[in-house]
């Protein structure tokens, strides 16, 4: 993991109130924005822990305009498909939705991550069992998650990924999960 105590000119304070103080403000167009708030002191982090491989992952990937090669890469790996253990590059955009949302719930508690890629083998398999995945699933292309938090509702999950006007969100709330990903912006679900 990366720590942000050992960077110089940074201490976790200051990094934790530049994160919270431009995460509101940068929501809406946090995925589309290159360079947002560049030197500005912008802070994207992700926290996420998966059931399937009991993995915890709790990294900043993007300080002041730059996304961090190395932490990028840790999230990859993370993100795997878990069934097939194959990696694949998810798509930037995609983390700044799933960052943005989850600082605009205000919450500690870390996404629990259900899918992020898919390899084709295991989206044919998952299809076959579910009428609710889809052929040319975005996941296949690393450009979505599937996301559950405890202390929070599915609608209201689906209501700070929509806030973020940057992609597709899906509520699921028989599974208790939200969809999100960085391809149109549209919503479906109850």
């Amino acid at each position: 993991m990366h720590e942000v105590t050992g960077m110089p000119g940074f201490s976790r304070r200051g990094i934790l109130k530049a994160f919270a103080a431009s995460a509101v403000v940068a929501a809406p167009n946090y995925a589309n924005a290159a360079g947002f708030l560049r030197g500005g002191g912008d802070i994207r982090r992700l926290r996420m822990y998966s059931g399937r491989t009991g993995e915890r992952l709790d990294m900043i990937y993007w300080i002041d305009g730059e996304y961090i090669k190395d932490s990028v890469k840790e999230i990859h790996h993370f993100m795997r498909d878990w069934r097939t253990d194959q990696i694949k590059s998810i798509d930037l955009r995609t983390l700044d939705i799933m960052a943005a949302a989850h600082n605009l719930m205000d919450v500690n508690e870390p996404y629990m991550l259900l899918s992020g890629y898919r390899s084709p083998q295991t989206n044919a398999m998952l299809r076959s069992r579910s009428r609710g995945v889809a052929k040319n699933s975005l996941h296949m292309k690393g450009q979505a998650a599937d996301l559950r938090l405890n202390s929070r509702s599915v609608n209201q999950m689906a209501k700070a990924a929509l806030a973020c006007h940057a992609g597709g969100v899906g509520r699921y709330s028989r599974s208790d999960f939200v969809h999100m990903d960085c391809g149109p912006v549209r919503s479906w679900g109850a």
